[in-house]
């Protein structure tokens, strides 16, 4: 609180109610649209109802409210419309839970015969929808630079079923589908896929990560991805209390942690290039972010260092020095 309080526009805050009306984030404003609202049934400490209604209030500010969302099936599409109810108050579509970027197509498509050019297209989804079954929609929607902003949030496994591996999944992470057993418990290394540089490939016009602890950062790349005609790409990381093993109140801790760890690195690109990156504040060894994890919990049994922590941290070190992370 002390930064806070000294800095009342400084990055620990998340309202800024003491800056300047025009400084203020998003989330902070009364007049905010809620486009997410009370009502929904996510979890305690929910990282993606949290990162949803971020990135939903930022994008219908940047828009002036002409903006229709299309929803992937998932968590977030289960616990905010059980039947007949709604938490949502925007246009809102529901996809299949694999072609949420083939009906956000259809609709920028639809907008563009109907001229509404001022309409702008969010599509989202959890990182199973993103990174495994919708991932070839996603691909074709990048390579026609199909006018669509879509947004991944990452908990890093299939936690509305079950809790079970995605390619998401961080390696040696406890899932119902990589138990805790063997010589090598958890997930294997040496798989999965990195989305942000996939996107990056098809040069699209803007690719940007982020996560639920940078308040300011989340919003000011939504707001420049609303700026930009084609397809664009966001990838948040949403902590799931449930699924990760860790408490409701270290949500936020925990997405603060994977950024200054290395794990989760801050940055921005334009047409294939990194034309951004935010530095670590203050680094930390990646076990001060895996410890408070249940998933994890094997690597720290018996008081014991698990060999493949080193791995972890050489995964950390590399993105530390691909992207001149440190200050």
């Amino acid at each position: 609180m002390k930064n806070a309080l000294a800095n009342p526009k400084g990055l620990y805050t998340a309202g800024n109610r003491l800056a300047d009306e025009k400084d203020r984030a998003v989330q902070a404003r009364p007049d905010r649209a809620n486009g997410l609202t009370c009502g929904h049934r996510a979890c305690q400490g929910c990282g993606e109802a949290l990162g949803a209604r971020m990135v939903v209030d930022a994008a219908m500010n940047a828009t002036k409210g002409k903006l229709i969302v299309v929803n992937a099936t998932g968590c977030l599409e289960v616990f905010s419309t059980p039947y007949p109810e709604t938490a949502w108050k925007t246009a809102w579509v529901h996809s299949l839970f694999g072609n949420a970027p083939a009906v956000a197509t259809g609709v920028a498509a639809a907008m563009q015969v109907k001229k509404k050019d001022d309409v702008r297209i969010l599509a989202h989804g959890g990182d199973g929808s993103t990174t495994d079954i919708g991932f070839g929609c996603l691909s074709g929607m990048f390579e026609r630079n199909d006018d669509v902003l879509y947004v991944c949030y990452d908990n890093q496994a299939y936690m509305n079923t079950g809790v079970q591996r995605s390619s998401a999944t961080p390696p040696a992470a406890r899932t119902a589908t990589t138990p805790v057993v063997g010589p090598e418990p958890g997930n294997v290394f040496g798989t999965g896929k990195n989305v942000p540089l996939i996107a990056m490939a098809h040069r699209i016009p803007y690719v940007a990560t982020t996560t639920v602890s940078e308040v300011r950062d989340l919003e000011a790349k939504v707001a420049k991805a609303m700026t930009f005609h084609g397809a664009r790409y966001i990838h948040v990381l949403v902590p799931c209390p449930l699924g990760w093993g860790a408490a409701s109140r270290e949500t936020i801790r925990l997405s603060r942690l994977a950024v200054q760890s290395g794990l989760f690195p801050l940055f921005e690109a334009e047409d294939g290039v990194v034309t951004n990156v935010t530095k670590i504040r203050e680094h930390v060894p990646v076990d001060e972010y895996l410890k408070p994890q249940k998933r994890f919990a094997h690597l720290f049994k018996g008081g014991k260092t698990d060999d493949r922590l080193a791995r972890i941290q050489a995964i950390a070190d590399e993105n530390i020095r691909r992207f001149d992370l440190l200050k």
